[in-house]
Parts: C-alpha cells; sequence; structure tokens
C-alpha cells in the first residue's frame, strides 16, 4: 500500500496554520510533516525533508510566497497548492501563483459553521491529492481513492423526455479542473470570433473566476466573462462558471442561456462539470458539444455519457497534454468520449466538427 502523501504548511497565521494541521491530518491518505511560519523556516525544513505537496500562503514576512514560489519551481519542483483569502488583491496575485507553477488554488477555511468547515476539508485535502498527482516530475500517475460523493442528481432531476431535434444553434461546454487555468488559456486562445457560443467550468474559488475570466478576456479574441444569472449564451463568447456556485443550461425557445444556483456540493466540487453536462444533455441534446480537460477525479465523465447519449459530440483531452489525467480518463472508461485530442488541436477540431 502506498504510503501517506507528506504536506508542508507555509502560512504565517498560526490560528491557520493550526486549522490546516487538522484538516489536513484528517485525511488517512495525509500527513503535515511540518508548519512554517514562512518562506525561511520552510526552506529549512525541505532540506530535511522534502514534501510531497506544500500549502502556501501568499502574504507573508520575509519573503512573499510568489518569489518563494519561483524558487521552488526553478530549483526543485514541488507540487504546491496556493491557500489564499478572498481579496481582490489576492485573486490577481493567485492568478499570477498559478502563471508561476502552482498547481491548485483554493481559499483558506473559515470557522463559520459545520458545514462549511467540512466542505473545506472534503476541497483541501482533495486540492492536495490532485497536487501530488500533477506532472512535475517524470513518474507515473497514481490513482487516488476518493470518498463518497454525492452525484448530480442531487441537484438536477432524471431526464424524462427525449432531448429537441438538431437545430442550427450550437452550444459548447467545456470542463476542466487541476492544470485547468493554462490549459483553457492555450484553447480558448485558438477558438475564432466566429464560434458558437461558450459554457466553462473549471473548479476555482469565488472571486478567483472573475479575475480569471477577465485575464482570458484581455488575451483572446472571444470576448470571455464570469457567468451572470440569467446570461445569453452568446456566439463569440465564453461564460465562465463563477466559484461557488452550480452553472446550469438552459433554453428558451432559441435562445440558450445560463442559470445559476446554490446547491450542496456535487462530486465533490461546486461549480460542478457534471451539473453542466447533464443540464445540456437535457436542453441542447445534438445542438452540443461537450470537452472534457485536464483534472483529478471524475466530475464530468457521467455528464458527458449523457450528452453522447443525447446525440452531442464529445471530446477529451488527450493523456500526454494533461497535468492530471483524471477526468478524461473516467470519461474514456465510461465510452463518453467520441474523440481524444492534445489540447493544441481541440479548438480547431470543433470549429471543424461544427461545419455541416
Amino acid at each position: 500500500m502506498e504510503g501517506k502523501k507528506r504536506v508542508l504548511i507555509v502560512d504565517d497565521s498560526a490560528i491557520v496554520r493550526q486549522t490546516l494541521i487538522s484538516i489536513i491530518n484528517s485525511d488517512p491518505e495525509l500527513e503535515v510533516t511540518g508548519a512554517a511560519s514562512d518562506p525561511y523556516f520552510a526552506a529549512g525544513m525541505m532540506r530535511k525533508e522534502a514534501p510531497d505537496v506544500i500549502t502556501l500562503d501568499i502574504e507573508m514576512p520575509r519573503m512573499d510566497g510568489l518569489t518563494f514560489l519561483k524558487k521552488i519551481m526553478t530549483q526543485h519542483p514541488i507540487p504546491v497548492v496556493v491557500i489564499s483569502s478572498l481579496t481582490a488583491k489576492g485573486t490577481e496575485t493567485g492568478l499570477k501563483a498559478l502563471e508561476y507553477g502552482a498547481v491548485e488554488i483554493i481559499t483558506k477555511p473559515q470557522m463559520d459553521t459545520k458545514e462549511f468547515i467540512e466542505e473545506s476539508r472534503i476541497i483541501i485535502c482533495d486540492a492536495i491529492k490532485a497536487a501530488a498527482c500533477a506532472k512535475l516530475r517524470r513518474k507515473p500517475l497514481q490513482r487516488i481513492n476518493v470518498q463518497p460523493k454525492l452525484s448530480v442528481e442531487a441537484v438536477i432531476p432524471p431526464r424524462k423526455t427525449k432531448s429537441m431535434i438538431k437545430t442550427t444553434e450550437k452550444v459548447v461546454v467545456v470542463g476542466a479542473s487541476t492544470g485547468g487555468t493554462e490549459t483553457l488559456k492555450d484553447f480558448l486562445e485558438a477558438i475564432p470570433l466566429d464560434s458558437p457560443g461558450i459554457v466553462i467550468v473549471q473548479h476555482m474559488p469565488e472571486l478567483f473566476t472573475k479575475s480569471f475570466a477577465n485575464r482570458l478576456n484581455e488575451i483572446c479574441n472571444i470576448t470571455v466573462k464570469e457567468a451572470e444569472n440569467n446570461d445569453t449564451v452568446l456566439r463569440g463568447r465564453a461564460l465562465i462558471a463563477p466559484g461557488n456556485k452550480h452553472t446550469f443550461l438552459k433554453r428558451s425557445g432559441a435562445r440558450y442561456y445560463v442559470e445559476i444556483k446554490e446547491g450542496p456540493l456535487v462530486n465533490r466540487h461546486r461549480p460542478s462539470v457534471d451539473v453542466l453536462f447533464t443540464s445540456t444533455a437535457q436542453y441542447a441534446g445534438k445542438n452540443a458539444i461537450g470537452i472534457i480537460m485536464t483534472g483529478m477525479g471524475d466530475d464530468g465523465a457521467k455528464g458527458l455519457l449523457e450528452m453522447k447519449d443525447t446525440g452531442a459530440y464529445t471530446i477529451a483531452q488527450n493523456e500526454k497534454s494533461c497535468v492530471v489525467f483524471g477526468m478524461p480518463k473516467e470519461a474514456i472508461k465510461l465510452n463518453a468520449v467520441d474523440k481524444i485530442l492534445p489540447i493544441e488541436k481541440i479548438a480547431g477540431h470543433v470549429m471543424l466538427a461544427l461545419k455541416p
């Protein structure tokens, strides 16, 4: 049996360190081997024992987290999960951390309610396990067992009627998790202005999705924005599901639009890819293309199968170009995928598949 993943916590708050120690050690597959108040103490600990994963705060004394992250990635790459506070400044810095090589970014746990604490535990532990499998070093990915989770039926009733007939208006839906921020950037930069409307679920905390969408909007030909309730799905525009809320695709007459809702974690995530894909199967059917990208776990696999069963065309990112080949692998195992492609070929193939 594989040993526990060793985690080093780096955060200047003693309360946060103690909270993270309690959360991480509660998972039988993880153990905290050290907790440092700043990067200098962390570096000393790393010289004695290299961790499998580092959780890293950004704003710290003596050396900020971004500087430390750059040193780690250039000298001895180790998977890093950034745990950041929800501030406007923090979101921009957190996104910069992803560009520098951080694998995941999540929000600091709060002690508001028992339900929130439990959700924080699930999100933090899953992020660390995903980071431990990321392709930073050349070694095979290990399968990580996940705890019981709610399925999409928790927020979407089973489909009772067949999907609509094929029409001229199309919609593209995309799901991604670990490693998805850079992958989505590559995908959306290659999408032309005349593309059909796109709706995306990227597992990411609230507030960060807005900054992420704004950053993509600056560099892509198409318009990119964080989805708001009742937003119309328009040609030449991509909507990013807001963090901490589920995003459903709906249809009224010829108009596709999104519905943003509260709800429980589905497949241990909110937003959930399965929620988007299953609602797309119900409301778009043959008029949709579904794409599942890099990420840990199986969120989106069953939803993609529902899409395929209703006549949608489905694509999975291939293993070589994935940071973590989890979500696409699970979809492939379910026979939910029509085409497997490297990330650099997906955008072109989507446009080709849309031609009559």
